[in-house]
């Protein structure tokens, strides 16, 4: 059985770890350092990005965070997770993300997204999402709206504009564990 993380700072971290229990794997919510040890995997979620940036300094969680990501450890950003991961906050992934690109809560919409690399297409719940400016040449694009990148992937990183827990969409959760019992050599947890 796979562990895995998901950053409980602020969002909807449960929705998250209720999925990751209901694919069979053991969830932890991750608030202090100590909390990443012996994680296979690690989900950044939705929520406000300068709150969780405040929260994450404040726990002192910065470089343990990107310990675990250098490791190789797979990682899923969700909405706010994408701006968290991104050049002007962790520094994780390789992009420059644009908050609330899509408007105010009033324009939150839900779209279908194709995302022939994963092999699925993926029902989208976006709420005051993100979307990707800029990108790194390793920076695979996985769906766009508008012409705007909602979706990449980056080595062990998968981040999206999203929320996947909002529908109970599990794909996204199924790579991440996937990768998880990969990365461990097929013994995750």
């Amino acid at each position: 059985m796979s562990l895995v993380g998901v950053l409980a700072i602020q969002g909807d971290f449960e929705a998250h770890a209720h999925l990751l229990r209901r694919l069979g794997a053991e969830a932890r919510e991750v608030r202090t350092p100590r909390d990443l040890e012996g994680l296979d995997g690690l989900i950044v979620p939705g929520g406000e990005s300068t709150t969780m940036t405040l929260g994450i300094e404040r726990e002192g969680l910065a470089a343990p965070l990107r310990a675990l990501v250098t490791s190789g450890k797979p990682v899923l950003g969700t909405c706010a997770g994408l701006i968290m991961l991104d050049r002007a906050h962790l520094g994780l992934l390789d992009v420059t993300c644009q908050r609330n690109a899509f408007g105010r809560q009033v324009r939150s919409f839900e779209a279908t997204l194709d995302m022939p690399a994963l092999g699925t297409a993926v029902r989208a719940v976006f709420i005051r999402a993100p979307w990707v400016t800029e990108r790194g040449e390793g920076v695979e694009v996985l769906a766009e709206v508008e012409g705007h990148p909602v979706a990449v992937r980056q080595g062990n990183i998968l981040a999206v504009a999203f929320h996947p827990e909002a529908t109970g969409e599990t794909s996204l959760h199924e790579w991440l564990l996937d990768h998880a019992q990969s990365t461990n050599g097929g013994q995750a947890g």
